[in-house]
């Protein structure tokens, strides 16, 4: 029998019809077997202040954060990409994340599985990715190299509600979401 995936998911950006939220929507609809997703927003979360966490320890958000991260098994970030780079919001949760847990154990990013996409204009957030893939070895995650999922032009993915309207969105992503199970077992063992 085959262990189950707990799989946190959260996209870098605090808008409501945020693109990126969506495509998180669209994994949790597409997951192999014996997966799950969780999803995460991340606009609780005060800016990062080491003050904060001296005066009086994490925040609330922030723990309730890092409860999530912990009781992962792997991790997929939806990226936009802001002036080239990722968006302040994420950097922003993966300064929190960096910290010690309350407990003393290491930072809940530690060690775990990471899976990339992120949709946006030209093109489709590959600088951001790019970021994110040389901010995640400093935290000790593991990145899945391919497939590589972004999305150009994004918007033209759906349609003025909001709903999908390119299943190759959906197809892509179920392939990215069928590697992040397999890659998550090889590091995990199970």
């Amino acid at each position: 029998m085959t262990s189950p995936i707990h799989v946190l998911g959260f996209a870098g950006s605090l808008r409501k019809a945020s693109f990126n939220k969506r495509l998180i929507t669209i994994a949790a609809d597409v997951l192999p077997p014996a997966m799950t997703l969780e999803q995460f927003d991340l606009a609780p979360l005060p800016l990062y202040n080491e003050d904060l966490e001296r005066e009086s320890g994490l925040p609330d958000g922030v723990q309730q954060f890092h409860a999530s991260l912990a009781a992962a098994d792997a991790l997929l970030i939806a990226t936009p990409e802001y002036n080239f780079s990722i968006s302040g919001v994420l950097k922003n949760a993966l300064d929190w994340a960096s910290r010690a847990m309350v407990d003393g154990r290491p930072s809940p990013l530690n060690d775990k599985p990471l899976a990339i996409m992120g949709g946006g204009g030209r093109l489709g957030t590959a600088r951001a990715q790019m970021h994110l893939r040389d901010i995640a070895p400093h935290n000790n995650m593991h990145v899945l190299n391919t497939p590589q999922v972004y999305f150009i032009g994004v918007r033209s993915a759906f349609d003025a509600d909001g709903n999908l309207i390119d299943p190759t969105v959906r197809e892509r992503i179920a392939q990215l979401m069928e590697a992040l199970a397999h890659w998550t077992r090889r590091l995990r063992g199970f």
